[in-house]
């Protein structure tokens, strides 16, 4: 018999593989050619990076989890901030 936390497990697995893809698409369609487009593009990844902490949770991997949530928005800034004050030197 099918246990129900095995089936809530699934689910939450199967919604973050929906939003990673969702992610994937939404990263293809934007084109280069808007200006600063690199901050949406950095909030679609903060959508996939919940996604993979939502997985990681289910497959019961809290550390990882955990130190997933905390070290993604230092990364995402870092790399809006690089894209921001890098934009004077063009």
């Amino acid at each position: 018999m099918v246990d129900i936390i095995t089936l809530i497990k699934s689910a939450i697995m199967i919604i973050a593989a929906i939003l990673i893809v969702l992610t994937a698409f939404g990263l293809i369609r934007y084109k280069d050619d808007v200006e600063r487009i690199l901050y949406a593009r950095v909030h679609m990844l903060g959508v996939a990076d919940m996604a993979c902490i939502a997985a990681l949770l289910a497959l019961n991997e809290p550390l990882l989890a955990v130190t997933y949530f905390f070290l993604t928005p230092f990364a995402s800034h870092a790399i809006a901030n690089a894209y921001y004050y890098g934009e004077e030197q063009r």
